[in-house]
């Protein structure tokens, strides 16, 4: 079994001199023990301090003229989200001219621990910003909460202008918290609070799966494009698996229709899930994906923990309330990790699909569903013989791999993410946690090392060195 290896073409996971180094550098030995919280949040925060995102290039370096811009003019409009997780291939003029990234990059990152029962027993969560160069832990308490960082929701020209320092609030009353931090836009993981909402709905029986829904838009949207009908099952999966912006939109206008976006919002915080919100959208279409949505990983993680199912009693809620898994009916349960196994764009911490490249670099080792995979042994997502289309065969990768991943990664321009959980392949070393990771590194940041050659690979590799180490920390533990 080798852990710190890319792909070389047709070869599965081999070494990697660079990554080898890293985790080297940072992964402990099998008999190593883990006593405590805080060993996985300083094995996090070595981890990300040793990626050095701060290395990364800018294909569109910010110029004297758009830093004069105010900072209600671009949050992170919807023109510019990729629909389906996908983004415009590069071109190599934007390849030649890309610069160092101005400063330090602002990432959120939570891996959340579980124990046979599914119940979290330790996590870590580091952030990282022009403020915090290095990563700074969070601290948590026994519920795994935190008090300590001040959520500011995203804005790209504050970050380009500010330090990276947001001025609106996520979470009112952290106005003296020791960590000030500006949450990266969720992208399209943010469908991971829409099918949390739609599965609340056919539990309280206002809606089942099999409904036929006609999404009948009133006002024009490029994200959501035009009237469509199907049944809230099939929106709902092209909504996870692979990322259709359409079919979300289609979800979040039913859940207006049925006024359950408030209640929505209201459960995150009745949970102790505060940084969790769905608001803003429009009514008229489901759209307007802007800055009233936000995720910190650690909530994120938390959200996965209920959905993936915990015996007894998670966590209890600053509000005294005790949070279990019968949020979602344990039939709503199901059918969401089974939507989430069924990702297709397996391309952030984990890298499956991108399997016999040479560049990137292999991120955890997961096996993919099935689903995908062509007779040629190769993956397309969605039929897409465009940008859906991977080159190699796939099954070196699925024949090392490790682990499963139920997951949902997200792409735009400012932002790249991936949260999900993991659990080790039967007769594989044992590891059960949920990592959630978001940044503002989207589809613009490329790596000094990028190959060319892979003019279709539009988001940085660090992400899935980052899968890869703390898959093998969890695995030596």
């Amino acid at each position: 079994m080798i852990l710190n290896g890319s792909r070389a073409r047709g070869r599965g996971w081999v070494a990697l001199s660079g990554a080898a180094v890293l985790l080297a550098a940072v992964v402990p030995p099998a008999h190593a023990a883990e006593t405590d919280t805080s060993a996985v949040a300083r094995q996090l925060q070595r981890t990300i301090a040793g990626l050095r995102f701060g290395e990364v290039l800018d294909t569109e370096p910010p110029t004297a003229t758009q830093a004069k811009k105010s900072a209600s003019v671009d949050v992170d409009p919807e023109k510019k989200l990729a629909g389906r997780d996908r983004a415009p291939k590069l071109k190599a003029a934007a390849i030649a001219a890309a610069t160092q990234i101005h400063q330090q990059p602002n990432v959120d990152v939570t891996v959340l621990e579980l124990d046979g029962n599914g119940r979290p027993v330790s996590s870590g969560t580091v952030v990282t910003s022009p403020t915090y160069k290095n990563g700074v832990i969070v601290p948590v308490d026994r519920n795994f909460h935190t008090t300590a960082v001040r959520y500011r929701h995203w804005d790209t020209n504050l970050w380009n202008t500010n330090n990276g320092q947001g001025d609106t609030d996520v979470v009112p009353g952290r106005e003296n918290a020791p960590i000030d931090f500006m949450s990266p836009y969720p992208a399209s993981t943010l469908k991971l609070l829409v099918g949390f909402g739609v599965l609340q709905l056919v539990d309280e029986g206002v809606i089942t799966l099999d409904d036929t829904y006609s999404y009948q838009p009133t006002q024009a949207s490029d994200l959501c494009g035009a009237a469509t009908t199907d049944t809230v099952r099939n929106y709902f999966d092209r909504m996870i698996t692979v990322s259709d912006n359409g079919s979300a939109c289609a979800m979040i206008k039913l859940l207006n229709d049925k006024g359950a976006i408030d209640g929505l919002n209201q459960t995150f915080q009745d949970i102790g899930l505060e940084t969790l919100q769905l608001k803003n959208t429009n009514p008229a279409n489901g759209g307007n994906w802007t800055s009233g949505i936000n995720m910190s990983s650690l909530d994120t993680a938390k959200l996965l923990a209920l959905i993936n199912g915990v015996s007894g009693t998670a966590w209890t809620a600053p509000n005294g309330k005790a949070v279990t898994s019968d949020v979602l009916s344990t039939s709503s349960r199901e059918f969401f990790l089974k939507e989430l196994g069924d990702q297709g764009w397996n391309n952030v911490l984990s890298t499956t699909n991108y399997c016999g490249y040479t560049y990137p670099t292999a991120g955890m080792p997961q096996r993919i569903s099935q689903r995908w995979i062509g007779p040629d042994g190769t993956v397309t997502v969605n039929d897409d013989p465009t940008d859906g289309k991977y080159q190699y065969p796939v099954q070196p990768c699925q024949d090392a791999a490790q682990v499963t991943f139920a997951h949902k990664t997200g792409l735009s321009e400012n932002a790249v993410s991936d949260a999900g959980i993991v659990t080790s392949l039967p007769g594989k070393p044992n590891r059960h946690y949920i990592i959630a990771a978001f940044s503002n590194l989207g589809y613009r940041y490329i790596d000094p090392n990028r190959q060319d050659v892979q003019p279709s690979v539009n988001r940085t590799e660090k992400f899935a060195l980052l899968g890869r180490t703390m898959d093998a920390y969890e695995a030596a533990r």
